[in-house]
């Protein structure tokens, strides 16, 4: 199976780590991005389009989303430090157990584990999954 990144455009793979670049709707990478911006990108680019959310917005809707515990790929990933949904990095699942995303502590995009995560500190918890509601 191929990984998520290796189904997205190559300037995916190259993004760099901007936490200043936030969602505001526009899905333009080449100048970087923070976690939620980029999650928000790759899921434009299979279709499924979003509002420019925080990650405790995010995780507040069920217009759009609902939350999920048995991930498919594209569903969005937040994890956070101590379980709370505010400032939460949100994560594109993958499959496999596995997820895309972009943080500062790398600064390009790449596929960990989900064990990977809670590893961190800083993604220790996972807050949980959000699926966007199609058609």
């Amino acid at each position: 199976m191929l990984d998520l990144l290796d189904r997205l455009p190559p300037q995916f793979r190259t993004v760099c780590y901007d936490g200043a670049r936030v969602p505001d709707g526009d899905h333009d990478l080449s100048h970087g991005s923070n976690c939620q911006r980029y999650a928000y990108t790759v899921l434009a680019q299979f279709g499924i389009a979003l509002p420019p959310w925080y990650s405790s917005e995010l995780w507040g809707d069920a217009e759009l989303t609902h939350r999920v515990s048995e991930f498919e790929p594209l569903d969005l990933l937040l994890f956070s430090r101590d379980g709370e949904s505010f400032g939460a990095h949100v994560a594109v699942y993958a499959g496999e157990s596995r997820a895309l995303h972009l943080s500062k502590s790398v600064g390009h995009p790449v596929v960990w584990t989900l064990t990977q995560f809670v590893e961190r500190p800083e993604y220790r918890v996972l807050v949980g999954g959000k699926r966007a509601l199609r058609g």
